[in-house]
């Protein structure tokens, strides 16, 4: 066996009410609690706010959270000399949180600890509490922040990793169908990602990825289509949690590193991102991974177990392509209001993602991110 190095995530706590459970776990003293507005205001920090005794309200992370956003929270947090940090939400209040709580703990300045394993100081205690099912933030040491032109700049190092996270799908019940079907997608991706990994793949990350791909394909469409089947939502939740365990261990690649630039200078939501480029991309890697993708047709397709693998590995793209049809995401760049002429520019913003296209199964040059731009468009 080759070997490897796998990196455990945070102690869980799950069920229904489990976020009212991290005060116990938690410092006494301030805590900083990140999040975003639209979650505050519809309720769902209520209850685990209450547990707290001293809390330091921090609602203005936006989508894409910027630089600027990430610093204003680290000063409040500074100035009430908070002892914890929580984030409550999607991934981006999750992803600043863990930030945040590093950079507090740590006194390092951030430009210093972009990319791979440079932040080695100790974070504050820190709790993260998903609500919705997709990006996996709460398992993972990787944040994502947008910097100057909308770049996507990355802190990948287990000093981020939370030392608790809550799952509670009760949470996610309110999440709009465009959204559950984005971040489902995106875990979709996490799962797919991390089994084709080329630098990092490993028998953990992959049992994690193939459980994921198995939960998150079964449970998609019945979340989308019964908002408040919580079996489903529970399923979604678990299994974008063991997706980010999976790529925390092994790292994505392509989809995202083609998607980035959607987000960054389009401001689509990260999840869209991902499923505008997953055909395409999954089609470039085929032949490179064949073997993994015949091997995930059987997760989600077991009856094709007979066929051969490059059938069986077409399938699994077109398995994953018609989720994305069904789950109502509109499929194409254009039904986004992006320009073909941009893909020349997209496509540059691409090939900074090298910390992500390393992890291709084959290479992507800035002319296949053309090509496949074209394809998406």
């Amino acid at each position: 066996m080759t070997p490897f190095t796998f990196h455990p995530g945070p102690r869980l706590v799950s069920g229904a009410g489990s976020a009212t459970r991290l005060a116990e776990h938690l410092p006494d003293g301030p805590c900083l609690f990140v999040t975003d507005r639209d979650v505050v205001a519809l309720g769902l920090t209520d209850a685990c706010r209450a547990t707290l005794n001293e809390v330091v309200l921090f609602d203005a992370v936006e989508a894409d959270p910027s630089k600027e956003t990430l610093l204003t929270a680290v000063a409040a947090g500074r100035a009430a000399g908070v002892k914890s940090v929580i984030g409550f939400g999607g991934g981006s209040p999750m992803d600043v949180a863990k930030l945040a709580a590093y950079l507090l703990g740590s006194n390092d300045d951030l430009d210093t600890i972009w990319g791979v394993g440079l932040a080695t100081g100790q974070h504050l205690p820190l709790a993260l509490v998903p609500t919705t099912a997709g990006t996996g933030s709460e398992a993972t040491p990787v944040a994502v922040i947008t910097c100057q032109g909308g770049e996507k700049r990355g802190v990948n190092s287990p000093a981020l990793i939370a030392d608790w996270a809550a799952l509670d799908a009760s949470l996610t019940l309110g999440m709009p169908r465009a959204l559950t079907a984005a971040t489902g997608i995106d875990a979709i991706v996490h799962a797919v990602e991390a089994f084709t990994s080329a630098k990092a793949k490993n028998p953990m990350s992959d049992l994690y990825a193939v459980e994921a791909l198995r939960l998150l394909s079964v449970n998609l469409l019945a979340a989308c289509n019964e908002p408040t089947n919580l079996e489903a939502r529970s399923a979604m939740l678990l299994g974008a949690h063991l997706a980010g365990l999976a790529f925390a261990n092994a790292p994505v690649a392509g989809v995202h590193a083609l998607a980035y630039p959607l987000g960054g200078i389009h401001h689509l939501p990260h999840g869209l991102s991902n499923a505008l480029m997953l055909r395409h991309v999954l089609q470039h890697n085929q032949e490179a991974a064949r073997q993994d993708y015949a091997t995930l047709a059987q997760v989600i397709e077991p009856g094709c177990a007979g066929q051969g693998s490059q059938a069986q590995s077409a399938l699994l793209i077109d398995s994953l392509d018609a989720l994305v049809t069904a789950s109502g995401l509109a499929p194409r760049l254009r039904d986004h209001g992006i320009a073909r002429s941009e893909i020349p520019s997209l496509a540059r913003e691409a090939m900074k993602h090298q910390r992500l296209l390393v992890n291709n199964p084959c290479v992507i040059d800035e002319a296949d991110a053309r090509r496949l731009y074209e394809a998406a468009w």
